[in-house]
C-alpha cells in the first residue's frame, strides 16, 4: 500500500489563533527558540499498490478541490510517502 501526504497551511494573510496560543504557550514550557507558530492540517490518503505519478496528480486535485479552502488556505504539499517513514 503506498501513502501520499497532503499538507494545508493558512494563507500568509490569515490569522492564525491557535498557531498564536501555541507560540504564546512555548515560553512557559522552556521553549524560548520559537518566535512564531502557524498550524495547518495533513491529510494521509492510501492508495493500492506503489504511488504513481496518476496518483500524486488526483491527489493534488483533490487537494485543490476538496481539502482545502482555496479563499484562505494554500495546499503547500503533496507527496508521497514511504510506509516505513515515521511523521
Amino acid at each position: 500500500m503506498g501513502r501520499i501526504v497532503v499538507e494545508v497551511m493558512p494563507k500568509p494573510e490569515i490569522l492564525d489563533p491557535q498557531g498564536k496560543a501555541v507560540v504564546g504557550s512555548l515560553p512557559r514550557l522552556g521553549f524560548d527558540q520559537f518566535t512564531a507558530v502557524r498550524q495547518g492540517r495533513r491529510f494521509e490518503l492510501t492508495v493500492d499498490g506503489p504511488v504513481t505519478q496518476a496518483h500524486l496528480d488526483a491527489a493534488a486535485e483533490a487537494a485543490e478541490k476538496l481539502l482545502s479552502n482555496p479563499i484562505i488556505e494554500d495546499v503547500v504539499s503533496v507527496r508521497a510517502e514511504d510506509e516505513g517513514a515515521q511523521a
